[in-house]
């Protein structure tokens, strides 16, 4: 194929690699480095007197990060000869694509196929503007100049409890306000998402749960966040510094020409494709955030390579329950599959098995004992349904039920693999051979 990529922004790599994924990594990390040195280095006998915090380096150490990768891209391109086009890109034509400069110039370029990966963007809050220097979305929020005394979340989902837990670590007092009546969002497993609250909410992050933000006003330096319970209707006021829309995010499908030349979408602004990911239009196909499913990098990258080598022939497939999502706080929560909930609705027969961290050797050495590893196969054929974690590494750990979910293993066929001890991964091995083998058969 001769490829090319219409992208408006400055550098590639998209909302992940830019103001996403990657820099919200750096900072969780450094962040979480910075918490161990103040307040645990002395539990395991090492004195970290006089300990400061260089926002300003931290932020430089995250930008050198995203700058590294962006033009590793941009040499990838080069290498695998990509025509790149600097603008905004909109289809004029079935087989034309225009991409819009800046200064208000076009390339239009001739094509036999279109690829819409325009990903998504910020989800708005009605009445509430975004300035990004006190209310701010995740973008802002990577890029705060100072630590505020006082920051409010709207929602508690992943990107707002990664993004708390930095500026909570780095020393601000954070209260997340969640219309649901847990945190993480729709998917977590209830019972993870339960002690999940409890490890933040000692680590000091506050938690308003069932509770909805009205309206915000700013003066001067504060701002007044009105929110409302549901089990107490009467409006309560909170002041805080910076206020973090996090309320999730929506499909960038807009101003493409997709209406013009009778691209369907669905209720929620969702591109509609079959299995092949071909849209109502033949020779237009898209993938990512930008099609249903969820809006995740590594499952868009994955749509993105079948896609391709779909038009080139090849069968396409891809298993969305096979797909693991992770929040990357400390501990990390990972999942992948099913969850009880899920099982229980659909009448599924379901064995469980549980297996505490704080009976793990390694995580006893590195003292990092909080969680469990929670492992859902089917009754009957010992399947594995779902893996559900909240622990230390539950980020890596969760790829090796990806894999064994994604070739139909049994936890018996775990439970036959020799695995390395002490590791993390020990969990996985141990409670599958003493919970779901031993004990069920």
């Amino acid at each position: 194929f001769q490829t090319a990529c219409v992208e408006k922004n400055a550098t590639l790599g998209g909302t992940c690699l830019n103001v996403g994924c990657i820099p919200s990594k750096a900072l969780l990390h450094n962040s979480h480095l910075y918490h161990v040195a103040l307040h645990d280095m002395k539990n395991r006998g090492i004195d970290c007197d006089g300990v400061k915090l260089n926002l300003s380096k931290m932020m430089e150490q995250k930008s050198t990060a995203v700058k590294s990768l962006t033009s590793g891209i941009a040499h990838l391109f080069k290498q695998n000869k990509v025509a790149h086009y600097r603008g905004h890109g909109k289809i004029t034509g079935k087989n034309q694509v225009t991409s819009v400069k800046e200064d208000g110039s076009t390339d239009v370029i001739q094509t036999k196929n279109i690829l819409i990966a325009t990903g998504s963007e910020v989800t708005p809050f009605p009445g509430i503007e975004v300035d990004e220097k006190q209310i701010v979305s995740s973008t802002g929020a990577l890029s705060l100049e100072k630590v505020p005394e006082k920051m409010i979340l709207i929602g508690a989902g992943v990107i707002g409890l990664e993004l708390g837990s930095v500026w909570s670590r780095l020393g601000a007092e954070v209260t997340a306000v969640e219309f649901l009546s847990n945190i993480g969002g729709i998917g977590i497993d209830l019972e993870v998402a339960k002690n999940f609250q409890r490890i933040l909410t000692k680590q000091g992050l506050k938690f308003k749960l069932d509770t909805k933000v009205t309206s915000a006003s700013k003066s001067g330096d504060k701002i007044s966040v009105n929110i409302e319970s549901a089990k107490d209707p009467s409006k309560k006021e909170e002041e805080c510094d910076v206020l973090l829309v996090c309320v999730g995010r929506r499909p960038y499908t807009t101003n493409l020409g997709l209406e013009e030349i009778g691209v369907k979408k669905d209720e929620r602004g969702r591109i509609v494709v079959n299995e092949r990911f071909q849209s109502s239009v033949p020779n237009v196909y898209a993938i990512g955030d930008c099609i249903p499913g969820p809006m995740l990098a590594h499952k868009a990258e994955d749509e993105g390579i079948l896609c391709v080598e779909g038009i080139t022939g090849a069968s396409v497939h891809l298993d969305y329950n096979c797909v693991p999502s992770v929040i990357y706080t400390h501990p990390e929560v990972s999942w992948i599959g099913k969850s009880e909930e899920e099982l229980k609705k659909e009448g599924v027969q379901y064995k469980i098995g549980k297996f505490p961290m704080v009976a793990n050797s390694r995580a006893k050495t590195n003292a990092e004992t909080d969680g469990f590893v929670k492992i859902l196969a089917d009754k009957a054929t010992d399947k594995i349904l779902g893996c559900h974690m909240i622990c230390w590494g539950a980020g890596e750990l969760i790829n090796e039920a990806a894999l064994a979910m994604e070739y139909g293993a049994s936890s018996e066929d775990i439970a036959r693999v020799c695995h390395a001890h002490p590791v993390c991964s020990f969990n996985f091995f141990f409670f599958i051979f003493v919970h779901l083998v031993f004990i069920y058969n």
